[in-house]
């Protein structure tokens, strides 16, 4: 049977239908376990599995298994079609009545000054951290380099700094952080914004001033491993190698070739890369 642009419709009006399918686009390129959208909505695993069979009917969403866990992603190309189908015939060809002010601007990432670029996980001890240094290394004067967290803990974790340290970085401006710094007056405007961790991203948040263009580089949090030091230096070694592989294609993107939407994609390919 055809899926029709009301069946779409109709499947995100449901309000919690709809924070299911947000929490996906939050993560996507993931594919998300049923278990972990349960807990990040508060949801029973009974309720999930209805709203996610409407989503998968409507063809918003993909289903795979990896071992005996179902994970689901956001479909990009179905929803591609629905906003382009709305946008020929809703919008009679004209996308900028129907897309808000700013929505595709070339400006932002083409500009001369330096680009804002903040990364967010949830204690801003580790990832996050390990990933504003590198990029305060790699990206030079072309990038301004920021980071934070959604509940911040008091410092940066100590191994954390002895790697950046190790590695050459500036370790003396770096501390733990709240979003919430970086929402008052004054603060910089984002060109970027990156969540580097799976729990982060899943949060709800309040849209960021400027519309930046946001993806999702979640990896495992290094902080949780557990065996010898030796094997938990191990863990921070290895998130910071996924961290400075992903940032270094990131500063080192044919900016000049790309707009708006083929920036977002590459930046999606670029969270696909490395070990999760």
């Amino acid at each position: 049977m055809e899926i029709t642009i009301p069946d779409k419709l109709a499947a995100l009006a449901h309000p919690r239908r709809l924070d299911v399918f947000r929490l996906l686009m939050r993560r996507y390129p993931d594919a998300v376990p049923a278990g972990e959208i349960t807990d990040a909505l508060d949801i029973k695993p009974s309720t999930a599995s209805v709203y996610l069979s409407a989503l998968k009917a409507a063809d918003l969403i993909t289903q795979s298994r990896e071992g005996t866990s179902l994970r689901y992603a956001a479909d990009l190309d179905s929803l591609r079609g629905l906003f382009g189908t709305l946008l020929q015939d809703c919008c009679q060809n004209r996308p900028d009545l129907c897309l808000p002010q700013g929505g595709l601007s070339e400006e932002k990432t083409m500009s001369d000054r330096p680009m804002n670029v903040l990364f967010i996980c949830t204690g801003n001890s580790a990832r996050s951290i390990m990933a504003e240094a590198i990029l305060r290394t790699e990206g030079g004067a072309r990038f301004n380099a920021y980071s934070a967290g959604t509940h911040p803990s008091s410092a940066p974790h100590p191994f954390v700094v002895e790697l950046l340290d190790h590695k050459g970085h500036d370790v003396s401006q770096l501390a733990s952080k709240s979003t919430e710094l970086y929402r008052e007056p004054g603060t910089p405007e984002f060109d970027f914004v990156f969540t580097v961790c799976d729990r982060a991203a899943n949060e709800e948040c309040p849209a960021w001033p400027g519309q930046p263009i946001s993806a999702h580089w979640g990896q495992p949090d290094p902080v949780k491993a557990t065996g010898t030091e030796a094997q938990k230096k191990l863990a921070f070694q290895q998130a910071y190698g996924v961290l400075k592989n992903r940032i270094s294609a990131f500063v080192n993107l044919p900016w000049e070739t790309l707009d708006r939407i083929s920036l977002q994609h590459r930046l999606d390919d670029i969270g696909r890369t490395g070990a999760k």
